[in-house]
């Protein structure tokens, strides 16, 4: 099982990645179009990640809205649809 310190800082990676793709999770949800299992899905697999210092980076370097995350971002088909619009 994921130990709470991992989950808070994997839930605040998806929640900055999600900012720096000018999405806006809570948002999202009240609208229905991201359901709450689906957010913490993400979280989950973001723990998986291999990359998590290289994503930090990433979104540090960014200086403007993103287009999209970085290619080994395990979420990046979740941001991809909620920024076509579509439900997640």
């Amino acid at each position: 099982m994921t130990n709470p310190k991992t989950l808070k800082r994997h839930a605040a990676l998806v929640e900055r990645m999600s900012r720096t793709l000018g999405l806006d999770l809570e948002e999202e949800m009240m609208r229905g179009q991201m359901q709450v299992d689906a957010l913490g899905d993400a979280v989950l697999r973001c723990t998986g990640c291999a990359n998590v210092d290289e994503c930090d980076h990433w979104m540090t370097e960014q200086e403007a809205e993103a287009e999209a995350p970085p290619a080994y971002c395990r979420n990046a088909e979740i941001y991809a649809a909620l920024k076509a619009g579509r439900q997640t």
